[in-house]
This record gives structure tokens, C-alpha cells and sequence, in this order.
């Protein structure tokens, strides 16, 4: 983790030494998308099935490790808070499942601002892909619920990337190797709401590692994480690239 920097709610101006962007890769949950606690709620419901009562203390400290790891790959959330494979198995299975349940039932939204951007990048040659820690069948529900199934020109989620998710690079490598869009890790712009995307981001050496204020953390967890810029919000992104 880098040293901790001031507290910042807009953008720092990077040092130039960067080549200029040529991939985006952005984090759903909390950065392009807005679920309105989703997470939480769809924990809960599968700790339930599992035995794990609502209200006792056990629950609370699952539901502090899930909202701390926001970001992170889910089935490795699971194998944190269970003992053994099956039980992180059958754990992150049921959550799934709720998760899917509250997508279907329209609690999900984009962020405002968030197609625009994404579209306004692409028109300008920008490659962009959707990430996330949800699994394939996760993804493409919000993805379909959204109407967002040809928004991006590539969507991956861990098991894409080899099994590991954020706070690991792979996500944001795999996007590389995918599209060969970049011809340095530098020209990757790095996109997420969470300690984790901005672990993942310093991590793969991208050149500019942005957060936003939309999700599960505050800026200065973000600039501590890794960031080099922080935003209010993903609509701010195609200014931010477009002046690099």
C-alpha cells in the first residue's frame, strides 16, 4: 500500500510522465452501477440459509469483513469467513442467487452519467471494459437488467481472469492481453470505487488509477489504496482522459 496522501475530493494532476490512455477498465458495483446496498442485503440472505443468524454477533462480523472487502473477488470473501471450500462454496452459491433475485427485481441503476461515459469514450477511440468480483452469471444478469450487454467492448469477471479477482492484477491484465489495446500497462486506465480496484490498478502498473465517490469508500482510503486521481463520480472520467 503507498504512504497515505492528503485528503482530496477531486482530481490531482498527474506527473505527464504517463503515456496517454488507450484501455478503460471500470468496476461495476458502486462505480458504473448503483445497487443500493445490494451486497449487504444479498449477504445476508445467504449467511441465513447457511445458519447464521441475523442478528447475532457472528453476522455482524461477517457483514463488517464483506463491506471492508468491497471490491474483491466474492468467493474469496467466503473462504475468508468460512472454514472450509465447501462451505465458501455453497456460501458464495446462495449469495449469488440473492444477489440475482434483487437484480431481477429492479433494485439495480446505472450511476448517473456512467453510459454516457463509457459511450463518449468509445466514440473517441477508447477501448473500455467492465469488471467485477460478482460471478459470470451475476455479471450478465446486471448487464442484461441494464441493458448494457453491448455497452462496453469487453466484460470479465475473476473467472476470466484465472480465478482471482481485485485486489490482484489479473483482471486488469487479462483486459490488456484480451483486447490488445495498449501497448504499455501505462496506457491502462484503472477505474473503481474501492481500496481494492485501487490496489489492483497500482498493482498492474496502469498509468492512471482513478477512484470514485459513488461506492464503498472514501477518498482518502482511495488515495492511500493507490489512486492518482479521485472523482466524484465515473461521469467525470472522459474530461479527466480527453486532458491527460
Amino acid at each position: 500500500m503507498v504512504s497515505a496522501l492528503p485528503e482530496r475530493t477531486s482530481a490531482r494532476t498527474s506527473s505527464g510522465t504517463s503515456p496517454r490512455t488507450s484501455l478503460v477498465v471500470l468496476d461495476m458495483a458502486g462505480t458504473t452501477v448503483a445497487d443500493g446496498g445490494l451486497v449487504a442485503q444479498a449477504f445476508s440472505a445467504a449467511a441465513q440459509r447457511l445458519g447464521v443468524a441475523p442478528d447475532s454477533a457472528g453476522h455482524a462480523r461477517m457483514l463488517d469483513h464483506v463491506r471492508a472487502t468491497m471490491g474483491e473477488s466474492k468467493i474469496s470473501v467466503f473462504r475468508h469467513l468460512f472454514d472450509d471450500e465447501t462451505t465458501a462454496q455453497r456460501a458464495n452459491t446462495a449469495f449469488e442467487a440473492a444477489y440475482g433475485e434483487l437484480v431481477d427485481g429492479g433494485c439495480i441503476a446505472p450511476v448517473p452519467g456512467a453510459r454516457e461515459a463509457i459511450e463518449t469514450m468509445r466514440e473517441a477511440g477508447l477501448t473500455t471494459v467492465l469488471t467485477t468480483g460478482f460471478a459470470r452469471v451475476t455479471q450478465d444478469a446486471i448487464l442484461t437488467a441494464l441493458g448494457w450487454r453491448d455497452l462496453a467492448d469487453l466484460t470479465l469477471c475473476p473467472a476470466d481472469a484465472g480465478g482471482r479477482g481485485r485486489p490482484y492484477p489479473d483482471l486488469l491484465l487479462t483486459a490488456l492481453l484480451r483486447t490488445r489495446a495498449a501497448d504499455s500497462v501505462r496506457q491502462i486506465a484503472a477505474v473503481g470505487d474501492t481500496s481494492s480496484d485501487m490496489l489492483a490498478g497500482h498493482r498492474a502498473g496502469a498509468g492512471l488509477v482513478a477512484g470514485v465517490l459513488t461506492g464503498a469508500h472514501r477518498a482518502q482510503t482511495l488515495w492511500d489504496s493507490g489512486a492518482t486521481h479521485v472523482l466524484t463520480s465515473v461521469a467525470e472520467l472522459p474530461s479527466l482522459i480527453g486532458g491527460e
